[in-house]
């Protein structure tokens, strides 16, 4: 655990720990995404920079950056609506919706967000 700590704090920027560097950590010590998250926590810091561009842009002026796509193709659409759980669509799904169709996970954020969807379950543990 302290390992795990150790490095949680060397990924730091301004206090933060940003979530492609979480995720970073979680690879390199072969713990899970929830377990960074977890004792991100423990040790009261906050992630930063949400990779579906959700929260943590403070240092931008903004709590989130995503915005709504102008268009969703069908095909996206097809692929978002038919992971929903409770009518909200995972962190995880999200992500691997944007390996399949080949997009970022900011570009699949995008078009969750114009299709008024919610997400839930973050990797981290950051929103159930």
């Amino acid at each position: 655990m302290e390992e795990l700590e150790g490095a949680i704090r060397e990924a730091l920027i301004e206090d933060k720990l940003p979530c492609a560097r979480a995720f970073a950590v979680s690879e390199e010590y072969g713990v899970s995404p929830r377990s960074v998250g977890r004792e991100a926590t423990r040790l009261r810091i906050r992630i930063s920079r949400c990779q579906l561009g959700l929260f943590g842009y403070d240092d931008l002026g903004n709590k989130r950056i995503v915005k709504p796509a102008k268009e969703v193709s069908e095909e996206l659409k097809a692929a978002i609506t038919s992971r929903l759980v409770a009518k909200k669509l995972s962190c995880t799904a999200a992500w691997e919706i944007a390996s399949e169709f080949k997009l970022s996970k900011l570009e699949v954020s995008s078009a969750v967000e114009a299709l008024k969807i919610r997400f839930s379950d973050c990797q981290l543990g950051c929103f159930k």
